[in-house]
C-alpha cells in the first residue's frame, strides 16, 4: 500500500510532471507473469524512472548499504528504497551472489518483475561496459521473459557524485523482449551464459546507441580510484 501511495499520489506524478519522460515500446512488457527488465545503467535515478513509467511494480536488487544507513538519513534512505520496490542484497561476491540469485529468481516465482542491471554497477563515463553473466543464469534458471532496456540522458540529470538532479528531460526505451529458449537446461555452460550476457548487452548497445567497452565497468572505477589515491 505504501508502495502504491508513493507512486501514484505522492512522488510519481510530481517527477513524471517535472521531468517528462519519453518513453518507447510501453506496450512490450506482458500485463502479468514473471518478466525481467535488463537495463543499461547510467545514474542512480534509473531505478526511480523505470518503475514510475511501469504500470506493475518493478523490483530491483539494491545493495544493502542502502537499508542499513544510521540517523535520519539512514531512515530516510531506507524507506525510500522501500518504497520504490527495491529489495537489499549483499553484493560482496562467493555465497552473496548465490543469495542474490535466489533473490531474483524468488521474485521471478512470485510472477512479478524483476529489474536488474546486467553491467552490475553505474557506467563510469556513459559508455556500455560488460555484461556479468549472473543475469544470463536469472534467464535461464527462471525461463521468464527477458526484455532489454535503454535508459536516456539520466547520467546528465543526475551524474554520478551528485546529491541533487538537474531539471532535464530523459527517455525510455523498451525493446522486443529476447528468446533464449535454446540454451534451456545450459545454465551452468560458463561459454552459454557468457552468449546470453552479450546477446542482451548488444541489444541494450542498438537500443541506447551508447559506445561499447569489453570490459567491466567495476574494474574501470577501481582503476580510476587507485589512480586518484
Amino acid at each position: 500500500m505504501f508502495y502504491w501511495v508513493m507512486k501514484h499520489i505522492v512522488v510519481g506524478p510530481l517527477l513524471l510532471s517535472i521531468f517528462r519522460p519519453w518513453i518507447v515500446g510501453l506496450d512490450r512488457i506482458p500485463k502479468d507473469g514473471p518478466v525481467i527488465l535488463a537495463s543499461n545503467h547510467l545514474s542512480f535515478i534509473d531505478s526511480i524512472f523505470l518503475p514510475l513509467v511501469v504500470d506493475r511494480q518493478v523490483v530491483f536488487l539494491a545493495k544493502s548499504e542502502y537499508f542499513t544507513g544510521k540517523g535520519l538519513k539512514g531512515w530516510a534512505t531506507r524507506r525510500f528504497f522501500q518504497a520504490a520496490g527495491q529489495l537489499p542484497i549483499d553484493r560482496s561476491g562467493g555465497k552473496a551472489s548465490e543469495a542474490s540469485l535466489n533473490t531474483g529468481l524468488r521474485v521471478l516465482g512470485e510472477g512479478r518483475i524483476l529489474g536488474i542491471y546486467p553491467e552490475g554497477t553505474r557506467s563510469p563515463d556513459g559508455h556500455l561496459y560488460r555484461g556479468r553473466t549472473g543475469v544470463a543464469r536469472m534467464v535461464l534458471e527462471s525461463g521468464a521473459p527477458v526484455i532489454p532496456v535503454a535508459m536516456i540522458g539520466t547520467e546528465a540529470v543526475m551524474p554520478i557524485g551528485t546529491r541533487l538532479p538537474k531539471i532535464r528531460r530523459i527517455g525510455i526505451v523498451i525493446g522486443e523482449p529476447l528468446d533464449f529458449s535454446r540454451f534451456e537446461g545450459l545454465e551452468g555452460d560458463r561459454f552459454v551464459l557468457r552468449s546470453v550476457t552479450d546477446e542482451l548487452v548488444h541489444e541494450l548497445r542498438l537500443l541506447s546507441n551508447q559506445t561499447y567497452v569489453d570490459v567491466y565497468a567495476s574494474s574501470v572505477k577501481e582503476q580510476r580510484a587507485a589512480q586518484s589515491a
